[in-house]
């Protein structure tokens, strides 16, 4: 019995010592960004990125809840402004987002403070370049910090591909909108 107990109290060890190796050498910060042309002047681009009402529709999120509760607080397209949103969805949660700050015709960026499936806050951002003509190559990504041991979730998925594909899909969509506009 004894043999029994130093060869469980052995592993136990040992998965405690993988364990704390893991959480010191995972990554604790992460990025996602992606980028389309769209065939439209960016002035264009950017005058209907900047209105953060618009991601209702080209951002994949509404699509996955369109009854989610959404709220805002500000004038839109300008610092300061906020949209919070609520859904019961597990992909889509609570938060809220601020533009912190614009460079007009050039970026935006938002800071994103997610409050449900998990706490979180991170910086969002939309850049624009012109790609010739009357093209515009846009950015689109968030960037953030993930403490430890909570880091350890950074191995398990494959951050970049999960969010990514909402990214493109995201941007598919925009890309789609504003090329119908005439």
């Amino acid at each position: 019995m004894k043999r029994v107990l130093m060869i469980l109290a052995a592993l136990v060890l040992i998965l405690m010592l993988i364990c704390g190796a893991l959480i010191a050498f995972a990554p604790t910060s992460f990025a996602v960004e992606r980028e389309i042309t769209i065939d439209k002047p960016i002035n264009e681009v950017f005058e209907y990125v900047k209105l953060i009402k618009n991601q209702n529709e080209w951002g994949p999120w509404m699509k996955k809840d369109p009854k989610t509760r959404i709220t805002y607080e500000g004038t839109d397209g300008t610092v300061g402004f906020v949209s919070k949103w609520d859904s019961e969805h597990p992909e889509v949660g609570a938060g809220e987002q601020k533009i912190v700050k614009i460079v007009d015709g050039e970026r935006i960026d938002v800071e994103l403070k997610f409050l449900r499936p998990f706490e979180s806050k991170s910086l969002g951002y939309t850049v624009l370049e012109s790609a010739g003509g009357n093209k515009t190559k846009v950015r689109w990504g968030f960037k953030g910090e993930m403490p430890r041991p909570m880091n350890v979730f950074l191995l398990l998925m494959d951050f970049d591909k999960e969010a990514g594909a909402e990214f493109d899909e995201g941007l598919a969509s925009l890309k789609e909108i504003l090329e119908k506009i005439e």
